[in-house]
Order: structure tokens, then sequence, then C-alpha cells
């Protein structure tokens, strides 16, 4: 690829990525201020104005490239800034997450049409990625009629992308490997028909609802796929499970402010039939510590395998099955350690936990089991990770 000039015409402030979590942090200090989880219950999305202090924040631009004047954060930069909003509001966080793939998909695109769809940095995009309705080869682009599951933060994004298989003729695609040909179509929200479905545990804030659309035209030059080379030079665009790395910031807010909740109730907290105070229990004082360490090793493990990643990925170089392997378990140890935790102070503290509008461990409750449904959080995507380490090759580059 020819080196590319290092110019903007994107509109926007100029923010670092310490700019950018230094702002997360200030937006994470409102959100606490807000009663969000009584909102969330009766529009089951984010309210406008939170959008707005997200895209303020210079949170959406976290994987904008430089040459249009973005940050190009590093996933270790990206984790952190997650993590610091998902301690306040875990349903922030995963909007964040996905919506700032806005950058990541650029790079996929000629940039000419990348400038075009993004004439500002601070636009989100959502939708599913995996190929789940046929898209029709038409002259200049795709036909496509489907419906996409987990549209977070679709209420309010610019673009939502939609997985397809390539048809043709009336018949799927196939490429080199013998596969379906996947690719990813690119439409405006407004071209599709959102559903009113995200009734859930947890994450309700998400507004992660079903999307569809019928007979749509996307033009060619609005799609790509994650298999193929990127236009664009950068770390963030050398591997495409750039998408998933800084989900692993999700657990560990979570799991992060349910520790610093339990450690300041249980200060003064006295056992009703003992008059024992909660800090002096020895069950007590066990379980915060095993918390402790939960969070402590899972963070660490996650920032470990992500330096060691991008660390490779600058230096042009290979990633071993193990480095490979260890950016993926890190992330679903983070979800299934995170849940652990939640767990083990829900119980800790007591009946108190189970009072939505008192303390904050029932919301914590819902919204990490409803996370670790995601693929990255459940342990069965470790078979692919096992063969992986047992001389596999992964799966479809995202591993």
């Amino acid at each position: 690829m020819a080196p590319e000039a290092a110019t903007s015409s994107q509109e926007g402030p100029h923010l670092s990525g310490s700019d950018i979590l230094h702002n997360a942090r200030e937006l994470a200090g409102r959100i606490r201020e807000k009663d969000l989880a009584a909102e969330y219950d009766r529009i089951r999305q984010l309210p406008t104005d939170v959008v707005e202090e997200v895209r303020a924040a210079g949170i959406m631009r976290m994987n904008m490239p430089r040459i249009w004047g973005g940050p190009e954060m590093t996933s270790m930069e990206q984790v952190e800034v997650i993590e610091e909003l998902a301690k306040a509001d875990a349903s922030v966080a995963w909007c964040s997450f996905i919506w700032c793939d806005s950058g990541i998909y650029s790079g996929y695109l000629e940039d000419a049409v990348g400038r075009e769809m993004y004439p500002r940095l601070d636009m989100a995009t959502s939708g599913w990625i995996y190929p789940v309705a046929p898209a029709h080869r038409v002259d200049g682009g795709y036909r496509v009629s489907g419906q996409w599951m987990f549209g977070s933060g679709c209420n309010h994004c610019d673009w939502l992308v939609a997985g397809c298989v390539v048809f043709e003729n009336e018949a799927p695609v196939l490429d080199e490997t013998g596969r379906p040909l996947w690719r990813i179509l690119m439409a405006r929200r407004e071209d599709y028909e959102i559903l009113d479905n995200w009734y859930t545990t947890g994450l309700r804030g998400t507004g992660s609802n079903d999307y569809r659309c019928t007979d749509l035209f996307v033009p060619e030059e609005h799609t790509f796929s994650l298999l193929d080379p990127p236009k664009r030079e950068g770390v963030i665009w050398a591997r495409p499970d750039t998408l998933l790395r800084k989900m692993a910031g999700i657990p560990l807010g979570i799991a992060a402010d349910a520790l610093a909740a339990a450690r300041r109730l249980l200060e003064d907290k006295v056992d009703r039939l003992s008059g024992i105070p909660y800090r002096e229990i020895a069950r007590v004082q066990s379980a915060i510590a095993e918390a402790h360490t939960l969070i402590g090793a899972a963070r660490s493990y996650v920032f470990a395998s992500l330096e060691a990643q991008w660390g490779k990925l600058e230096a042009g170089q290979p990633l071993t099955p193990e480095e490979r392997a260890d950016a993926w378990l890190s992330r679903t140890h983070a979800f299934q350690s995170g849940r652990k935790v939640v767990s083990l102070l829900y119980d800790t503290v007591g009946g108190s936990a189970i009072y939505s509008q008192k303390s904050p461990f029932d919301r914590h409750l819902r919204d990490i089991q409803t996370a670790c449904q995601h693929m990255v959080g459940q342990t069965k995507g470790w078979e692919m990770v096992g063969s992986l380490l047992l001389g596999g090759e992964g799966e479809r580059g995202l591993l």
C-alpha cells in the first residue's frame, strides 16, 4: 500500500488518547449522578443527552486514523476508556465500544469513500457483522433483504453494518476455502427498520434491538470484508480482532465498581444476629480479598496479552499461536472472572443487594450476566483456541 499523506479534512478539535481517557473519567462522574437505571427500564436505550456527551468526549473517535486528525488509540488505551465508563454504567460503556468501530471500518474502505461517509470524527457505527442474510450482486453493488440482531446503540448511530453472504445467480458465492463469501454492508440507520424488542435481563440501556431491511441497494464501495487486506496501514488494521480487544473493559469496570461499592458498604454494615461488624467477619474479609485477587489477575492478563500483541504488530512480526490464544483467552477470562466477582460480592453483601433502587449490586449482577452471553464472554469459544494451540489455524482471522 502506498503511504497516505498526513492531512485531515475531518471536522473536530484534536484530542489525544490521554485527552479522551480524561474526558471518559469526567463523563463517568456525571453519569453516576443520573438515575439511568430507571430510565433504561422505560426507554430501553441510552438517553440522547448521554449519547451526545459520549460524542463530545471523543470516545467515538478512538479508532479514527491520524491522517484524518484522529488519535488511533492503542488497544490498551481503549480498554482503559471502556473500563472507566463501565465503572459508572455498563450500558454506556457497551455502546461506546461498539460505536468507536467507525474508525476500524473506515480502514477497509477507499479513503475518499471513508471521508465522505465519516465527515466528522465523532460518528457512531452499530450493527451485526456476522453473515446472516443474502446479499445479491447487482450492477454497482448489492440488493439485500434480511434481519440482524444485537444492534447495540442502533437508535443513535450514523451507520449500520449488516453481515451478509454474497449471492450470485441465486446461489451463494464461495471463497477460495470453499466457504460462503462473507461481506459486510454499510447503510444509513434510516435505511433500516429498527425493531423494538430489547427486553432483557441486563444491559438494558444498550438498545441492542434487531433491525431489518427489504430490497435495500448498497453500493459496492460501501461494502468490505474483514478477511481482505485493509486499505490503510497501521496497527489498528493489522488484524481484524481489533473489533474485540476493547471489550475486556466491560467486565473489568463492572467488577471494579462492584468491589468498591462492597467495600464502602461493608465498612459500616453490622450483622443483625451477632452484632459483629461485617469488616471483622472472616468470611467477609476472605471474600473481599478473593474479589480483589480475581480482578487483579484478570486485568493483568488482559493488559499483558494486549501489550504483547500490539508490540508484535507494531514491529510487523507474526504472532505466535500462544500470543493469539492469550488475546482471546484473556478477554473471556475477564468476563468469567467479572461474573465470579459480582456473584461473590452479591452473596457477601446479603439481602440488601437485591434492592435495585438502594444499591448497585442488582444492576451489576444483571449487566454482567447479560454481557457474559456474548461470544467473547463464553467459554465455548475456548474450543477453537484449544484447536489453535494444538496446531489449528483459528477462526476466520478473528483469533
